[in-house]
């Protein structure tokens, strides 16, 4: 398939972010967005990027009775990895210091599930993003929290906001990916799609 060829689906994107929504314009698909109400509980057993594989494929098996012939839903589910442990979105303040202040000085995974589904095909997949912090003080981590209020994200940070420009030292893949949706891996799975 071509980039061209794209242009004769109808993409849903299942997702309120504002991030997923915006980097997908920018890819050049129109598409519209609708979401499901889906519980975004999963096993304990699982680990790493088989927790955003299971949450992305949960979400768009939601869609499999408003599918037709010529539509794709693109569903996504992002964590952040450290020590074993998966951070998902903090339910509070207290939540989000503790979080941040376990990232703090340390390197963290970035892992986001990806889920392509039409009525007759699925295709989900992966991306992983190593991100270093450096050290942060309480303060900065109070300052990030009551200025930015970062409760709708994983592990409680975006890259794209103050604490990604202070915060971040190096990362290895894709920074995309740490927004939310690894686009250049979506967009070539869709050729082959």
């Amino acid at each position: 398939m071509q980039f061209e060829d794209l242009k004769k689906y109808q993409f849903i994107l299942a997702s309120k972010s504002p991030r997923r929504q915006f980097l997908l314009k920018d890819l050049g698909l129109d598409f519209q967005v609708v979401t499901k109400d889906v519980d975004e509980s999963f096993p304990l057993s699982l680990q790493a990027e088989q927790i955003p594989l299971y949450l992305c494929q949960k979400k768009a098996d939601a869609f499999d009775h408003d599918l037709n012939s010529n539509s794709i839903v693109i569903t996504a589910d992002t964590i952040v990895w450290i020590d074993n442990h998966v951070l998902n979105k903090p339910e509070n303040y207290n939540d989000a210091v503790r979080m941040l202040q376990t990232l703090s000085g340390k390197m963290h995974k970035v892992y986001t599930g990806v889920c392509l589904k039409a009525a007759h095909k699925t295709v989900s997949f992966y991306t992983v993003t190593n991100v270093h912090f450096k050290h942060l003080s309480d303060y900065e981590i109070e300052y990030y929290i009551s200025n930015f209020h970062p409760y709708d994200k994983a592990g409680a940070y975006g890259a794209q906001e103050w604490i990604g420009y202070i915060a971040v030292e190096k990362i290895e893949g894709s920074y995309f990916n740490v927004m939310g949706l690894p686009v250049k891996e979506l967009y070539e799975h869709l050729l082959l799609f």
